[in-house]
C-alpha cells in the first residue's frame, strides 16, 4: 500500500469511527469522563490533555539520598484527575483507552532508560479483594491488557491496608509500610514497577523493597501520572490529597515478561 492511500484509508476509517460514534450517542448518550461534554467518552479537547509527556519525577523515598526515580506520562490534576478517577472509582472504562496509551508511553521510557541484563517483568501492586469486588476490574491490570501487557503475579498482601487517599505523608508512609510480601523467591529476575498515580511514593517503595527482600532486582518504575510534589505538601492533611493507589485491585493476568518492544508472555 502506498503512502498517499494508506493516508486515504486512515482518513476515511476515522470517518467511518466518528460516524460510528455519532450514532451511538443517539441511543445510548454518555458524557465525557472530563468535562462532561455530551456524546463522547472522552472529548477531543480532553483526549488532547492526556497526550503522553513522560518525564522523569523523582521522590525522597527510601531516602534523600537514594531517592525513587519514576517515569510519568501526565499530571495529576484537572481534567486528568477528574478522567482517571471516573475510570478507576466511576465504573468509565471506556475512557480506557487514551489512559492506556499513556501508561504505554511511561512504560515505554522506563524500558528504554533500564541497563541491560535479564529480560523486564512488569510488577503491579495487589490490593483487597475488596476493592476488586466493587470495582469489578483491577484498574492498571485493565491498561495494561489494552496494550497487550500482563504483569507478574510475584506479591501479594502481606497485611490489611486502608486506602491512601486523604492521608498525610507520614500516614502514607506507615500504611504502606510492610505492607507488601512476595509470593516466592524472585532470584534473577527483574521487575519494572508500575502503578497508575504517584503522589508521595510510598507504595512504590514499598512495592521495590518487596521484591528486592526476595531476590529480584529493580530495573525502574513508570506511573499513569504523578502528582506534583507542591500539591502533596499544601494537601497533606486534607482530603483534597490526590489517591495514590491504596485502592487498586489485584492482578489480571499471567506472568509477562517485557523488553523494549513490548512483548507479552
Amino acid at each position: 500500500m502506498t503512502s498517499s492511500l494508506a493516508r486515504r484509508f486512515a482518513r476515511a476509517a476515522a470517518a467511518v469511527r466518528e460516524a460510528a460514534l455519532d450514532g451511538l450517542a443517539v441511543v445510548a448518550p454518555v458524557h465525557c469522563a472530563g468535562c462532561g461534554t455530551l456524546d463522547r467518552a472522552v472529548c477531543a479537547g480532553c483526549l488532547a490533555v492526556l497526550a503522553a509527556v513522560p518525564r522523569t519525577v523523582t521522590r525522597p523515598l527510601p531516602s534523600p539520598d537514594a531517592p525513587l526515580v519514576v517515569h510519568a506520562s501526565l499530571e495529576y490534576a484537572g481534567a486528568v484527575a477528574a478522567i482517571v478517577a471516573a475510570f478507576k472509582d466511576g465504573g468509565r472504562t471506556d475512557a480506557a483507552r487514551p489512559l492506556a496509551r499513556a501508561l504505554h508511553a511511561a512504560l515505554a521510557a522506563a524500558l528504554a532508560e533500564a541497563a541491560a541484563g535479564a529480560p523486564v517483568e512488569i510488577c503491579t501492586v495487589p490490593s483487597t479483594r475488596r476493592a476488586l469486588r466493587e470495582r469489578g476490574y483491577a484498574p492498571v491490570e485493565l491498561l495494561l491488557a489494552r496494550s497487550g501487557i500482563r504483569s507478574a503475579r510475584v506479591l501479594r498482601l502481606a497485611r490489611d491496608r486502608v486506602d491512601q487517599a486523604g492521608l498525610g505523608e507520614a500516614a502514607r508512609r506507615a500504611n504502606a509500610e510492610g505492607g507488601l510480601v512476595a509470593a516466592h523467591r524472585l532470584d534473577g529476575r527483574r521487575f519494572l514497577l508500575v502503578d497508575d498515580i504517584l503522589t508521595t511514593g510510598s507504595t512504590l517503595a514499598e512495592t521495590a523493597r518487596a521484591v528486592r527482600s526476595a531476590g529480584g532486582s529493580v530495573a525502574g518504575s513508570a506511573v499513569l501520572a504523578e502528582t506534583p510534589l507542591r500539591r502533596v505538601r499544601l494537601s497533606a492533611n486534607s482530603a483534597e490529597t490526590a489517591r495514590d493507589n491504596g485502592g487498586q485491585a489485584g492482578y489480571g493476568g499471567r506472568t509477562g515478561v517485557v523488553d523494549p518492544p513490548f512483548r507479552t508472555g
